[in-house]
C-alpha cells in the first residue's frame, strides 16, 4: 500500500463508525484503530415536551446568526427543587416568536398549560412548534433568542401550578 492509500483509508474509518481495521498485503500490514472517548454520564432530569425524538438523529453544522444584544430574563427564582424543566427535543434553533414582527410567545411570569406552545425550533427548514405538557409559570428562559440549541439542552424553568 502506498502512503495515499493509507490517507484514504484513515479518512472512510474516520467518517464510519468502523473502531479498527487491518489490511495486510505482499508490501506489509497496516491497522488502523480509532480513538476510544471515555463515556460521558449525565443524571437524569425530568424531561418536559411534546414533540416526539426523531427516529435517528443526524449532526448538522449550523452557523449560527450574530449574537443580538438582547438578554435573557430573569425573575426571583423560587426553591430549585421544586422548578420542572422544559428541554429541547431536538437539535435546531431556538425562537422565542413565530416572526420578527410577532410578540414572544412566553415570557417570564407568563402562565402557562399544557398544550401552550412555548418556542419554536427550526431544524433542517422545518419549524416546530414546542408545546407544554405543564401547567405553571414561566420562572427563567435559559436560552438567546435565534441561538442553536442541542437535543435535551434545557431551556425554561417552570414553577408548576
Amino acid at each position: 500500500m502506498d502512503l495515499k492509500q493509507i490517507h484514504e483509508l484513515i479518512k472512510i474509518i474516520n467518517k464510519s463508525n468502523i473502531g479498527e481495521i487491518s489490511i495486510e498485503d505482499k508490501d506489509g500490514k497496516v491497522t488502523i484503530k480509532q480513538k476510544e472517548e471515555p463515556p460521558v454520564t449525565i443524571a437524569p432530569q425530568p424531561q418536559v415536551y411534546n414533540v416526539p425524538a426523531p427516529a435517528h438523529s443526524v449532526s448538522v453544522a449550523m452557523n449560527p446568526p450574530a449574537p443580538k444584544a438582547e438578554t435573557v430574563e430573569e425573575a426571583p427564582a423560587p426553591k430549585a427543587d421544586s422548578l420542572v424543566t422544559i428541554k429541547s427535543p431536538m437539535i435546531g434553533t431556538f425562537y422565542r416568536r413565530s416572526s420578527p414582527d410577532k410578540p414572544n410567545m412566553v415570557d417570564i411570569g407568563s402562565e402557562i398549560t399544557p398544550g401552550s406552545v412555548v418556542c419554536i425550533i427550526e431544524a433542517m427548514k422545518l419549524f416546530n412548534e414546542i408545546e407544554s405538557e405543564i401547567s405553571g409559570k414561566i420562572v427563567k428562559i435559559l436560552v438567546e433568542d435565534a441561538s442553536p440549541v442541542e437535543y435535551d439542552q434545557p431551556l425554561f424553568l417552570v414553577e408548576p401550578a
